[in-house]
């Protein structure tokens, strides 16, 4: 039985790596085009980043992609949806690591500014 994704995402292999959403797997292709052209390096897949407050392990978030594009670090994540948790994580991640996550992927809703 073939178990369904939670959020209706279905799992894509690209390149022999096996990607959480459609969505995710794309951006990859597109990551891939962009760093043959020079414009970004360094990519790399599935960064761990452990959040410590005052020497206590808080959680751990695993940034989709995260490469250089003008010299300064990217943190970035493809949603289709932004659960409470990773809300939480993005915000700690920015308020104790000082790393602002670029999302991608995400639908706007229509009527909605």
């Amino acid at each position: 039985m073939i178990r369904r994704s939670k959020y209706g995402a279905k799992k894509t292999v690209v390149d022999g790596i096996k990607f959480d959403s459609m969505a995710e797997a794309a951006r990859y292709g597109v990551l891939k085009v962009v760093q043959s052209a020079g414009l970004i390096t360094d990519l790399r897949l599935q960064v761990p980043y452990t959040i410590t407050v005052n020497g206590k392990k808080i959680c751990r978030y695993v940034a989709d992609f995260v490469y250089i594009e003008n010299g300064k670090e990217v943190v970035e994540d493809v949603k289709g949806m932004k659960t409470p948790v990773y809300n939480l994580k993005k915000k700690l991640m920015e308020a104790v690591c000082g790393v602002v996550i670029l999302e991608t992927g995400l639908k706007k809703k229509k009527g909605k500014r």
